[in-house]
């Protein structure tokens, strides 16, 4: 396995070296479109993804716990489904866009006593509100291909994590080739109606020296999903952002 994830490393590395400024899904998501994706999803969303990104969710949450540092920052809490599983030395701030899913993730922290929650905000994450080296540990599930900017969702999270401290992102990515990556491709036209990008690629998210020096881990069982984890470093170099 270690192989296989060097190996699409060294790929996904020289892919976003030679990949132009103009990278990314070819279909655009704005706040308002994945609002209004997520105000459909809102009710069904656990039954109908719950199960799906179960294996991912709780990889990365798994991950959290297990690097040092209390202050927690969920990026796209949605729900809640993540919030039970930290550990209680954990003290989490949730954010996301929609106020539908908020409310769900409230009413799960009242009804299981989540004490270690402390905030759960309305919030973009590309813009946060948040000042300088908030938190020891940002972690974003299945956010980076939703946002429509992921470059300058990388540099917020660089700002608000703490230099020493640790983001996360477990997400689906396009596969390169094959039928997995021809469908993904033919998915991409309704990226509007899903609220995120089948057709979404590391190097949209990652420059090539991040790439490099993440943890990059297949999750399990099927690999579908991708756990990248990136140590920010004391001095980051500015980070391009999407056009």
């Amino acid at each position: 396995m270690s192989e296989v994830l060097q190996g699409v490393r060294a790929e996904s590395v020289e892919v976003a070296s030679s990949i132009p400024e103009s990278h990314g899904p070819k279909v655009a998501l704005d706040a308002d479109a994945v609002k209004a994706a997520y105000k459909r999803w809102a009710s069904v969303y656990d039954a109908v993804f719950g199960g799906v990104s179960a294996f991912g969710r709780r990889r990365a949450v798994a991950a959290v716990n297990a690097l040092p540092g209390e202050r927690v920052l969920e990026v796209g809490v949605g729900t809640g489904l993540a919030l039970p599983h930290y550990v209680p030395g954990k003290r989490i701030t949730g954010i996301d866009l929609s106020s539908d899913m908020l409310a769900r993730a409230r009413e799960r922290v009242r009804r299981e006593r989540l004490n270690n929650v402390e905030m759960l905000l309305e919030m973009d994450a590309e813009d946060t509100r948040f000042p300088d080296a908030s938190f020891d540990i940002a972690v974003a599930m299945f956010v980076a291909s939703v946002v429509p900017h992921p470059r300058r969702l990388l540099k917020e999270l660089k700002r608000v994590v703490r230099p020493g401290g640790h983001i996360l992102f477990v997400n689906h990515f396009l596969a390169p080739n094959g039928l997995r990556g021809a469908v993904e491709r033919g998915m991409a036209r309704a990226s509007h109606s899903l609220g995120w990008h089948p057709d979404f690629a590391m190097e949209a998210l990652l420059p090539p020296e991040d790439i490099r020096r993440a943890r990059i881990e297949a999750v399990p069982p099927a690999g579908i999903f991708t756990l990248v984890t990136l140590k920010h470093e004391q001095v980051a170099a500015p980070q391009p952002e999407d056009a």
